[in-house]
């Protein structure tokens, strides 16, 4: 076995991009919260971005390594250090055979993401290795880490590190983290009072104590309908916002359902959905609302970001 759980950290699991193809049948797409993150420390550890990743929550774990290997963070700062040694962020990293990760106090964001060269040794559930922890499957046997689990690694040697920093994201697509999270009309959009529209974009919400990966329970100014109406339910997408009969908006995260039938007042876009992912309960966040077209430019750039990245990563395998 090549990792140790010593401890396991607070919430530890595995994901990737996603369960992709399934949620005409009710299973949800599941995959990490911070799809920047999660991408960057794959590219940078040497691996394609489909690879899974550690999702540390918060509290991280202690990892014992039994053999040699390169690994990445990045995402949330929580204080990573290997043997003692403050673990450098979003750069790829030699670690030592018999070497102990450990993560400490959170300094900023609330999810970390952890790759190391070659993947883990994980076994595909449906297409994914993404752990649904709510169903019992992927990842590592369907549940967080735990004291005491090994975890293999496909490579038990570590490769040349070839260090090729962050990419460099426009600054309209990385915004600084006290900008408002933008969002585009959704379905019902009309459907609520003036007020209610003004409130969403004008108006901070707090993110409740019961938000997680399913989805972040926003406090603040009830939203409310201009009149009663009777939804079917359809389906729903990361970054939806439902607003339930009291008001409350919701947005639906990772491990959403695959369908809802409360009102959608508004999505969040793509490239910020990262950002509101590393944020936490008790924060708050303010919204804006842009245009779709808008929305699309923005996805673009960043998927332009992510080609270039993954085309990179093929060239190094290709040489390598």
């Amino acid at each position: 076995m090549s990792i140790e759980v010593i401890k396991p950290g607070a919430l530890s699991t595995f994901q990737d991009l996603g369960r992709n193809g399934y949620q005409q049948l009710g299973v949800p797409a599941n995959g990490a919260m911070d799809e920047r993150a999660h991408r960057l420390a794959n590219a940078l550890a040497g691996n394609a971005a489909a690879e899974a990743t550690l999702e540390i929550t918060l509290m991280g774990p202690t990892l014992r390594f039994h053999v040699p290997g390169v690994i990445a963070v990045c995402g949330a700062d929580l204080d990573a250090t290997l043997d003692g040694a403050p673990v450098p962020m979003n750069r790829a990293v030699p670690v030592a055979a018999g070497a102990l990760l450990v993560f400490g106090k959170r300094r900023s964001g609330l999810r970390a993401y952890l790759a190391a060269q070659g993947g883990f040794a994980l076994t595909p559930v449906m297409g994914s290795c993404s752990t649904f922890v709510r169903g019992g499957y992927g990842g590592a046997a369907g549940k967080p880490l735990r004291k005491g689990d090994h975890i293999a690694l496909r490579n038990g040697v570590a490769a040349p590190v070839r260090d090729a920093g962050s990419p460099a994201f426009p600054a309209d697509v990385l915004t600084a983290p006290d900008q408002p999270v933008r969002i585009v009309a959704g379905r019902e959009w009309a459907r609520f009072s003036d007020a209610a529209r003004h409130a969403l974009v004008s108006e901070p919400f707090r993110i409740g104590a019961q938000s997680d990966r399913m989805g972040y329970r926003l406090e603040g100014t009830p939203l409310a309908l201009a009149a009663p109406a009777e939804l079917l339910s359809e389906a729903v997408a990361f970054g939806t916002i439902q607003v339930p009969p009291d008001g409350q908006p919701i947005v639906l995260m990772a491990d959403r359902q695959t369908t809802g039938g409360y009102p959608k007042i508004a999505h969040v876009c793509a490239v910020d959905l990262p950002r509101l992912a590393q944020q936490m309960p008790g924060e708050s966040v303010r919204f804006a609302l842009i245009d779709l077209q808008e929305a699309q430019r923005l996805a673009m750039l960043q998927d332009a970001v992510f080609e270039a990245m993954d085309t990179a990563t093929a060239g190094e395998h290709a040489r390598g």
